[in-house]
């Protein structure tokens, strides 16, 4: 049951990335579909960390499922917006993955 939460986790945090992502294409909530993809993958994120969160302690999946949405979105940012890539950035980067990966090994 522990694999499968950790599992629910990860795609509750990567819906979070889908919704965080999203937020840029609805044009400031003008186009409909968008929009309605953002809600729904927002509304799907929360339920999954809900359900994750009956086996996994509550600020470990919090904290993973931060972790995974604030890495995605800014690897997506790099990838297809064109953000910077400093060396800064990042390790800044490596340092959430380290944190992400701690919590996991001490759960």
């Amino acid at each position: 049951m522990q694999l499968l939460s950790w599992a629910v986790l990860g795609l509750a945090g990567l819906l979070e990335i889908a919704w965080a992502v999203g937020i840029r294409y609805t044009e400031n909530w003008s186009r409909l579909w968008p929009s309605v993809l953002v809600v729904v993958a927002y509304v799907a994120c929360l339920y999954l960390l809900s359900v994750a969160m009956r086996h996994i302690p509550a600020g470990t999946a919090y904290a993973v499922w931060v972790g995974i949405g604030t890495v995605g979105v800014v690897l997506w940012g790099i990838l297809f917006f064109g953000e910077s890539v400093s060396p800064a950035r990042l390790a800044c980067i490596g340092l959430i993955l380290a944190g992400v990966i701690g919590l996991k090994l001490v759960s």
